[in-house]
């Protein structure tokens, strides 16, 4: 099977009789428009998106009227960053984005991916965090950059 387009997502389904087939995927490959993958009941299938598309936890690769394919983020080892002021949040943002570091926030938490160095520098700086295994909602987008003169 090959699956070109999203079908769309677990979370905006009623219907929840339906048999659930997942495809656990690294958050990492979300951002693969075309990847080949294997079902947790062993069914091959190739993605390839027609669309520039980022793949989510809980996006269905295939559904009909008793089954559906739903992908399943893994877990990440993260770093969640409690920053306890507005300089505190201020310092670590800063260093980060000297590092172009690729951050996601939910609620008052910064997350990263973890970085024994970022940890180091937490440490230094005083910053609340805690280093956690955590599933993402989607990938850690890097985004290339230069410093030219």
């Amino acid at each position: 099977m090959i699956v070109e387009k999203v079908v769309g997502n677990i979370e905006g389904i009623e219907n929840t009789d339906l048999h659930i087939e997942r495809v656990y995927m690294a958050s990492d490959d979300l951002l693969k428009r075309v990847k080949r993958v294997v079902t947790d009941r062993g069914r091959e299938i190739g993605i390839r998106l027609k669309e520039n598309w980022e793949l989510r936890d809980g996006d269905i690769l295939y559904m009909d009227s008793r089954n559906m394919i739903v992908i399943s983020v893994l877990e990440d080892d993260v770093l969640t960053i409690m920053p306890e002021s507005m300089r505190q949040m201020g310092k670590i943002a800063h260093q980060l984005g000297n590092r172009h570091l690729p951050a996601q926030f939910e609620g008052n938490d910064m997350i990263v991916q973890y970085d024994y160095l970022v940890e180091e520098l937490l440490q230094q700086l005083g910053i609340p965090y805690r280093r956690e295994n955590r599933k993402m909602k989607q990938a850690f987008r890097h985004i290339g950059h230069r410093h030219d003169a």
